[in-house]
């Protein structure tokens, strides 16, 4: 399953390599509340046929609407309002009377889209400016930071590889994890070199691989955009992984066990030379509390956690299964399957 953003890109592609003509539409803007955030995009053939969004479907059945009867003409760019009046608002369901800024740009060979994919299939994070005058496009590599910008007449956007989730261990708890996470765009690769755990394990869109978690660990050169779950309660695979995970730049690495055990593989950690401020970023007991009792709830946990971390909410903010008062009771309740 591709992302969204991504979904839309190859889409648009395939429209335009395809004879048809179609338009890219960006989310540039928002005032007031706004079903979608800035750097949302649809795309819009000729004959009708979306996808992606740009609002909770008022707005593109008045860019289909228009297609439909006027086709695409546009030639350049073009900057589009919605939801500026009251009655704008009121006939485009945008709440409490909410503004909305899309860019629509008709796309062809020199919008480059079939190149910019080449770069993400590369796990390039790439920087697209779109010159909104004469609908001129460069593509250059860029390091993290605003997702889109409006600046001297262009529109630059950001477009990174795909987030990717390493699960260690093939048990329950990583079926839900990964049947979640692949429903919220991640690439999910499962590592358990067991063969009693692989076998008739299977989640569709995600790769089950048979090797030592550390080697996949290096393999898979781990970035920004990446995170590392080890589920498996085994010190000979989790410690292994975790110890390289930590010395990665993934942006989140967590490992399922109790308080005692966590504590305890933080020492063992320490002796494989993982350093103090490497150590801080293992995410242990892993998970935010939500009461959760059930491997599905738990997967929810861990993957509200990892969101939160992606997302930059401050610590403070976020309930830990580690700072929770009423995780420890909850251990002791009948038939309780808790993060802990």
């Amino acid at each position: 399953m591709d992302s969204i953003d991504l979904e839309v890109l190859k889409t648009s592609a395939a429209w335009v390599a395809a004879g048809h003509r179609a338009e890219l539409v960006t989310v540039i803007k928002t005032w007031g509340s706004s079903p979608r955030p800035i750097g949302a995009t649809l795309a819009i053939c000729d004959d009708g046929r979306v996808v992606g969004s740009v609002s909770g479907g008022c707005i593109e059945d008045d860019l289909i609407a228009r297609v439909r009867e006027h086709g695409i003409t546009r030639s350049a760019p073009e900057v589009v309002s919605y939801g500026i009046t009251a009655d704008e608002a009121h006939r485009f369901g945008l709440p409490c009377g909410g503004t909305i800024e899309l860019a629509i740009e008709p796309l062809g060979a020199h919008s480059r889209i079939a190149e910019l994919l080449d770069m993400l299939e590369q796990r390039q994070l790439v920087q697209r400016r779109l010159n909104l005058a004469t609908g001129a496009v460069d593509l250059a590599h860029t390091a993290a930071g605003n997702v889109l910008e409006l600046r001297g007449g262009e529109l630059v956007t950001q477009h990174g590889p795909r987030w990717r989730l390493l699960i260690i261990g093939a048990g329950q708890l990583s079926r839900f994890l990964a049947q979640i996470a692949t429903a919220m765009d991640y690439h999910v690769t499962v590592c358990d070199p067991r063969e009693e755990y692989r076998a008739g394990w299977q989640v569709d869109g995600v790769q089950l691989v048979h090797a030592m978690p550390d080697d996949l660990v290096l393999e898979m050169r781990l970035d920004h955009r990446s995170a590392v779950v080890a589920l498996t309660h085994d010190p000979k695979l989790d410690d292994l992984a975790l110890m390289e995970a930590l010395k990665s730049d993934a942006f989140y690495v967590g490992a399922i066990g109790s308080r005692v055990n966590n504590a305890k593989r933080r020492e063992r950690l320490v002796q494989f030379d993982v350093s103090e401020a490497q150590l801080d970023k293992l995410h242990g007991p892993i998970g935010l509390y939500i009461g959760s009792k059930t491997p599905a709830e738990i997967a929810i946990s861990i993957l509200a956690e990892m969101t939160a971390v992606k997302n930059g909410v401050p610590a403070a903010l976020q309930v830990k299964h580690a700072a929770s008062p009423e995780a420890p009771s909850l251990q002791d309740a009948p038939n309780a399957c808790v993060v802990t």
